[in-house]
């Protein structure tokens, strides 16, 4: 006896949801929805910054997009990406939560380099907003001033990693430095932080970073 096609309404939602999993299943398809939460990019500004060719972020680009994680507009000669809601957020969320909970790898990976660069506890969104709101922190963002510009916590100080030593200057000694970058396992503020405490300042990290800060309904900035 033939087996038949199931026509069952849930049967192909299943489908389509498992194109949405298809989707996020490539690290460098999860890097680009990391920077595409600072902000819309075009495509060459996408593969400069992740270090992939042109013709491969697109064809990234466009899964993501069929699976309506990514949406896209035309500005002039140029096609410009970005998240399709914020929904996209929550669902990376989850699945950092659910692999750092269940999957032992991740927890190694933690418990490795990012423990032995922040032992300290994170700052909260919460705690960061009424510390700097009283003047009692220095808010650095060590990402790039293009991801800057498109948006910012208040009152933030732009400083990119690779400039830090340069610029510690910049601090006054004694007050404390909160830094953050674009997520949670963002390597900036974790080196940022390494690197500004090995010089005697105190100096914490965000538990999050711009992307989950903005979605919360907080206050940001935009410019330079």
């Amino acid at each position: 006896m033939g087996s038949t096609v199931s026509t069952s309404p849930k049967h192909a939602l299943f489908a389509e949801f498992a194109a949405v999993a298809r989707a996020l299943g490539h690290p460098h398809r999860l890097e680009i929805l990391e920077h595409l939460a600072q902000g819309e990019r075009g495509v060459d500004a996408l593969s400069e910054r992740i270090g992939l060719s042109i013709a491969n972020a697109s064809q990234h680009l466009q899964q993501l997009r069929r699976a309506g994680l990514v949406t896209s507009r035309r500005d002039g000669k140029f096609i410009l990406y970005c998240l399709a809601d914020e929904m996209v957020l929550e669902l990376l969320s989850s699945l950092r939560q659910l692999a750092e909970r269940n999957v032992a790898e991740v927890d190694r990976i933690v418990g490795g380099y990012f423990a032995d660069r922040d032992s300290m506890e994170p700052v909260s969104r919460e705690e960061l907003l009424d510390r700097s709101y009283a003047g009692l922190v220095t808010v650095l963002d060590v990402r790039p001033p293009d991801e800057f510009a498109q948006g910012h916590l208040p009152g933030a100080i732009n400083i990119p990693l690779n400039e830090l030593e340069a610029r510690l200057a910049d601090f006054e000694i004694g007050q404390e430095i909160v830094a953050y970058c674009r997520g949670a396992y963002c390597v900036l503020s974790f080196e940022a932080v390494a690197a500004l405490r090995a010089r005697g300042f105190t100096a914490r990290r965000l538990d999050d970073g711009y992307p989950e800060w903005k979605a919360a309904g907080l206050p940001v900035e935009t410019g330079s």
